[in-house]
């Protein structure tokens, strides 16, 4: 039964404080009319036994003390049917591409629940994203949850423009009957201009037909910025494991997400953690992050890409720190390879998967990837090393064998890391241009890898003609 009062008592910023006279369940939506007649829609975010808050999703602009408040005796809940694919909806669910109202094959509570961890399958499987600087060298796995951490003004919705595009299950790990691969895209606080150029990729591209979008703006209200999350997830459950697809969800820009809770958070005058955040804000995000997984006997799965950006480029910052500690790695994007030009400036040293071993081991992927993988990576990390040490003494004074190094740290970022946001390689074509670099270097400084995989791979012509230059 809906319950309905001219009670309020207060407004601050997106809350609105009404005396009840009777407990009101905790997350139950609210109407509330104003005088003009305008309805908006609201949910309770604290409740006693004779008052609530109530935080508007429309803004509380037009409210005052003489609007209505109706309490709906039920939670938010998302339309989900499999006809959502293709579609474009704004950051409260509701259809802004100009297509039909969505007819519902179910409603659910958009909070969700967490995984049975008895429940859980153990992610082992290889998600090609076409990145060269993710698939070879920290490995996405169906299930898993990897963060990219970014800053200001860095590539960084163009990278997930190109993993919505491309990302893909490769056919030789596809078993009979797989199920297919579709794209959640979860926006939050982003610009018009932002969001143009995302729609104007999905619908060039033809994404868009295996996605759903949700576009929460940047003058959009900020209690909506906490829904959407929810509302993209809660899509994500239905068609991984209900409906048997591979879901990929990329929710950008998480800082933004976080900066909504802050402003709830004082608007509520609750006391402040670390640098003004609530002190719950590990709690909130781990339980968007922990959505993503796979469940036993389930052929669906949910991988999470969430994407923020690091508030003066400090990893330190409570956002990608706690982000770190519930995450299984992270990918850093890096403003000097930027500004070089590498195009997506990932920096590999930094960055982690910590479950690319389960995702490329036997059977999987190419059985040289491993081995190919931690070669690179220590001859990356030489490369970079003696680059300083360069600054110092000068190019001359170094020996032979490192200025090979250097020159593969060069070519490294040149040929491996730089691919364009256009280019989709393959795990084939990224470990060809892993080999060809390795092959830059003598055997003997090649300790990382089978010999056998030596014999098959090493281009002997490729030694000889860095030996001549």
């Amino acid at each position: 039964m809906q319950k309905e009062y001219k009670t309020i008592t207060e407004i601050s910023g997106p809350l609105v404080f009404a005396e009840v006279d009777e407990p009101v369940g905790y997350n139950e939506i609210v109407e509330i009319e104003t005088p003009d007649g305008e309805t908006r829609r609201g949910q309770v975010l604290e409740s006693t036994s004779d008052h609530v808050a109530i935080q508007v999703f429309e803004g509380t602009g037009g409210i005052d003390r003489n609007a209505s408040v109706r309490f709906l005796g039920e939670t938010m809940k998302m339309k989900l049917t499999e006809d959502l694919l293709g579609r474009v909806l704004d950051g409260s669910g509701q259809p802004i591409d100009g297509g039909p109202e969505i007819e519902p094959d179910k409603r659910e509570d958009i909070v969700g629940e967490a995984i049975n961890p008895y429940s859980r399958e153990y992610p082992a499987e290889f998600i090609q994203t076409g990145v060269s600087a993710i698939d070879g060298m920290n490995t996405l796995v169906r299930g898993q949850k990897l963060p990219i951490f970014s800053s200001s003004g860095q590539p960084h919705n163009d990278l997930a423009l190109q993993i919505a595009r491309q990302a893909s299950v490769p056919e030789e790990e596809k078993e009979g009957g797989e199920s297919e691969f579709a794209v959640i895209f979860g926006a939050m606080g982003i610009t018009a201009e932002e969001a143009n150029e995302f729609m104007d990729d999905f619908e060039r591209t033809g994404a868009l037909e295996r996605s759903v979008v949700f576009m929460n703006l940047a003058d959009d209200p900020a209690t909506e910025r906490t829904l959407t999350p929810r509302l993209a997830l809660t899509t994500a459950e239905y068609l991984a494991f209900e409906k048997g697809y591979h879901v990929l969800t990329i929710l950008t820009d998480m800082t933004n997400y976080c900066e909504a809770l802050r402003e709830i958070g004082a608007a509520r005058e609750e006391v402040p953690g670390r640098r003004g955040y609530p002190g719950y804000m590990y709690t909130d995000l781990a339980q968007l992050y922990e959505r993503a997984g796979r469940i036993k006997g389930v052929e669906g799965s949910i991988t999470q890409i969430p994407i923020l950006t690091m508030p003066s480029d400090d990893i330190t910052h409570p956002i990608p720190d706690l982000t770190g500690y519930i995450t299984e790695g992270q990918i850093i994007i890096d403003p000097d390879l930027n500004s070089q030009g590498i195009q997506p400036p990932i920096n590999v040293l930094p960055s982690l998967s910590r479950l690319m071993d389960d995702g490329i081991g036997e059977g999987l992927t190419r059985g040289d990837h491993a081995d190919v993988s931690d070669q690179l990576y220590a001859a990356y990390a030489e490369g970079e090393d003696l680059r300083d040490l360069v600054n110092i003494v000068g190019r001359e004074a170094l020996s032979e064998r490192d200025n090979k190094y250097l020159d593969f740290a060069d070519r490294f970022e040149a040929e491996f890391v730089q691919q364009g946001f256009t280019t989709d390689r393959d795990i084939g074509g990224t470990l060809d241009i892993g080999w060809d670099l390795l092959s830059m270097l003598p055997k003997e400084e090649l300790n990382r890898i089978d010999e056998d995989l030596i014999d098959e791979h090493y281009r002997e012509t490729v030694e000889e003609e860095v030996t001549a230059d």
